[in-house]
């Protein structure tokens, strides 16, 4: 008799529980979503609401690079451009995402304030709103 496949995991808890207010309106994403290339991101969870960018030059999308502590976003890097945000708390052995394109985004739940580089945001993702009120 061969053995059985384990199709169960242990339960996870993942973070802040930031993840049920961060996303207030999901209009549209990525069908399917995307898989991160998560190789230069220094945490081990990638939390909803995280700034998603896509590398033109190598076509991937990337969590947003934070600063050199690592408790605010960074700059968006050349050849790369805003994609979306990160719609589901993930880890980053498994970069699996949802990216929303269009919706209503909580500000202040986010992971990382976003005042830096919300005006960046709204020219290039008109249809994402960063709002708390």
């Amino acid at each position: 008799m061969k053995n059985p496949a384990v199709l169960s995991r242990d339960k996870e808890i993942l973070g802040d529980n930031n993840e049920t207010i961060v996303i207030r309106n999901y209009i549209a994403g990525i069908k399917g979503g995307a898989t991160l290339n998560v190789e230069n991101y220094p945490h081990d969870v990638i939390h909803a609401g995280h700034v998603i960018i896509y590398d033109t030059i190598n076509k991937e999308y990337k969590p947003m690079p934070l600063n050199s502590e690592g408790d605010a976003y960074g700059s968006l890097p050349s050849n790369h451009r805003y994609a979306g945000v990160l719609v589901g708390t993930i880890l980053k052995r498994e970069p699996l995402a949802a990216i929303m394109y269009a919706g209503e985004v909580n500000d202040v739940a986010s992971p990382f304030p976003v005042d830096s580089i919300k005006s960046d945001l709204a020219s290039a993702l008109p249809q994402i709103v960063f709002m708390h009120d």
